[in-house]
Order: structure tokens, then sequence, then C-alpha cells
């Protein structure tokens, strides 16, 4: 499970300077809410997530969600404190872990929670992560009566073969069938996601899974390479030989077959790993994210940001109760992000999106790079001229690059 990173102690009654909130609602705001709660552990994931048996009887559904009310309430009067008014959620997205593992009506219960607290704006939109195989119709109908206006399911892939080395545990074809009873249920967005590059994945394998997708009819995709992180399952697996770790060429050849696929339907890149109908069809939680906008993260281990104070909570559900209910922050620690790490993370999150980023942002060993990059194929030549370095193709496979040239 991955390590948290260091940082200052957090207030214990959560409070933010006075310089964060002077700017609250002139940016995008919105609330994460993460469910650490998953029937079993995948080998590939790193996420802070918990199965029953690792729980046991410290922490449940009840209780998580209790806990989350509290940090939300919190979260209301921490944003009060500025001279603005709360801002309400434009986006929330409810991840984990496995969220609908709680049913629609807990799932209900947390958006109301949500309303209660920090409001909802008139087109607010709600997403939720859902696994496949703990969906129905009936499910996805309860949602959408709840509020909810957008699902992501976690598909992976439609070869039975490297669902097996992921350990992940659906059937190959059920996505898709949830996929299409989101869509019966009055979901017009609805989001797959894959993972690309597993040992044992072949090019037919990804083109059927591809071809499930478009079947599916989803107005979303996102496409991650498989990586290896430590302290997983997967990675002791590969540290033991009995997995060869995932080969960079053949990630990048994944990668130009996804976007053709993909482009192909009408489904356009957006983010370097999102594709999506049009522009109704993004996902625009994340892209507060990639954009530098504020968010409350509730939940064991979420990450918050508002006004360059970044923080997050302690990891563990039964932790995270208990400091909640003795009236604490959940918060482990945080960081003040100065203007200089505020620029480099706008560099390294901006330059990802098809929109690019603005020349402006850039320093002068910056934009001579950038010229650079143009000369090397990596950005697009017209549109540094009008003032933005946007990736080219081959710039998306080398994204992390270029932005290592960006920063000097």
């Amino acid at each position: 499970m991955s390590t948290q990173p260091t940082g200052d102690p957090a207030p214990e009654d959560g409070s933010l300077p006075a310089s964060a909130l002077t700017t609250l609602g002139r940016r995008p705001f919105g609330v994460y809410v993460h469910v650490p709660f998953c029937a079993t552990r995948c080998g590939y994931c790193d996420f802070n997530t918990y199965t029953a048996d690792e729980l046991g009887s410290s922490a449940g559904f009840d209780g998580w969600l209790d806990g989350l009310r509290a940090e939300l309430e919190l979260g209301a009067r921490v944003l009060a404190a500025g001279d603005n008014p709360v801002p309400a959620a434009e986006t929330v997205f409810v991840g984990g872990g496995t969220p609908s593992l709680l049913g629609a009506d807990r799932l209900g219960e947390v958006l109301g929670a949500i309303r209660d607290t920090f409001g909802l704006t008139a087109g607010v939109e709600v997403t939720t992560e859902s696994n496949p195989e703990s969906t129905s119709p009936e499910f996805f109908e309860g949602l959408r009566r709840a509020g909810y206006t957008r699902v992501s399911l976690g598909m992976q892939s439609a070869a039975e073969h490297v669902l097996r080395v992921l350990e992940r545990r659906h059937t190959p074809g059920r996505a898709v069938e949830a996929a299409q009873e989101a869509r019966a249920a009055g979901f017009e967005h609805v989001s797959l996601d894959l993972i690309y590059g597993t040992p044992g994945e072949s090019t037919d394998d990804l083109r059927a899974s591809l071809d499930a997708v478009l079947r599916a009819g989803v107005d979303h995709v996102s496409a991650y390479s498989l990586i290896v992180e430590d302290g997983t399952a997967m990675a002791r697996k590969v540290r033991r030989g009995e997995l060869p770790m995932p080969d960079e060429d053949v990630l990048a050849e994944r990668y130009e077959l996804i976007d053709e696929v993909l482009s192909g339907a009408g489904l356009g890149w957006y983010e370097v790993s999102n594709w999506a109908s049009g522009v109704d069809a993004r996902c625009g939680h994340n892209i507060g994210y990639w954009q530098g906008g504020d968010w409350w993260g509730a939940g064991p281990g979420a990450h918050s940001h508002v006004g360059g104070v970044r923080w997050w909570n302690v990891k563990h559900p039964a932790r995270y109760s208990t400091m909640l209910g003795e009236g604490k922050s959940p918060a482990a620690a945080r960081e003040v992000l100065d203007t200089a790490d505020q620029r480099v993370e706008r560099i390294m999150l901006e330059l990802r999106l098809a929109d690019g980023l603005p020349v402006e942002v850039l320093d002068d060993a910056g934009l001579l790079a950038a010229k650079q990059a143009v000369a090397d194929g990596l950005l697009r030549a017209e549109a540094l001229e009008t003032g933005r370095c946007v990736l080219t193709d081959r710039g998306r496979l080398l994204a992390d690059g270029v932005v290592t040239r960006l920063l000097g």
C-alpha cells in the first residue's frame, strides 16, 4: 500500500491560513469522498483500501459514514471562516475502494450529507466509481433517484487470463453488461476504465477489450498503463521472477492502438489517459484537479487542496473515525505550496490536457525548452505560435519527459 507524503503538522481543528480562504470561490470547487472498502484486494492495487478480514470489527460502513458526516461538517465550518461564503460543490466524486459495495441507499446518504453541508450547484456533476460485480439494474436506478449523474466502471480488460494476472474479481463480460444497465437506468454519462500492458496481454487481447468498450456504448474511457507499485502482490511476483516488468515499447504501441481505435469511434482525447465523446462527457471533477481547482477530500487517506494548501487524512478507517469522534480533524499532515511549487504543479498537470499550457507560465529557460520540444516533434508548432504548449501525438507518449524539459 502506498505511503503518505511527509508534511507539516495539521491543526487539530482543521483550520486553514487566511491566505487560503481569500480566493475561495474563484476556482472550481469539488468534493471527493474516499470509500476504503473492497471485497478483495487486487494484486496490482496500492490504493488505501481494506477488506472485511483486514478491518475485522474495528471499522464498518456505518462507522465510516458517521465519520464522513462529521468531516463534512468540519469542512463547512473551516471554509466558513473566510470572508466569502462556503462554495457549493460543482462536482462530487465518490471513489475508492469499491463505493458500489455501500449500495445505492448509502451512496444516497453520502450525497445527502454533502448537500446538507457544502451544498450542491444546480448543474452539479456527481460521479461514483463502481465494480461491475457489485452493481445491478436496481443499483443504478437507485443512484439516479439519489441524484448521481455519472458512473465510472472498472473494466481493466475483456480477457479472462489478463484479469487473473491482475487478480481482478469480475467476469470479463460483466463490465459491458453493467455499462448497458447504467445507460438503461438513465445515465447519459458512463465511463469504463482500462489497464493496458499487463504481463501476458496480447495486442489481440487489447483489441478485444476495445471492441467490448465500444459495444458498451459509453461516452468516456480512461486507459492507464500498468504500473508495478512497490508493496503490492504483483511487485513481489515481479521481484521473484514470476512475472516480467511491463515493456516500455509495448506500452507505447498499446497506447497508440487505444488512441487510434477510440478516436476512430468518436472518442477524442482531452487528457493523456482520458477520452470522451464531447465536452459534456468529460470528467469535470478531474479537470478541476488538472486545472488547479479547490476540493475537499473526505474519508480515510483522502487528499484535499484549498488555495495553495494541501493536506491528507490518516489512512486507517478506525483511526479516522476515532479522531473525528474526539472532535479533531482527521488530517495527518499538510503543506503550504509557495508560488514556485504551484508553478511546477501547473506545468505538470496542465500540459497533460489537450488544451495544453499557457506559455506565460514558463520561465525563460522553459520557453527555450519548449521551442526545442517543437523542433523535436514533442510540442505542436502552431500552438506555440499562439501562446500555448500542446503535446503532439509523440509528445503524449513522452509527456513526463517533456514536463522535465520545461521545468529545466
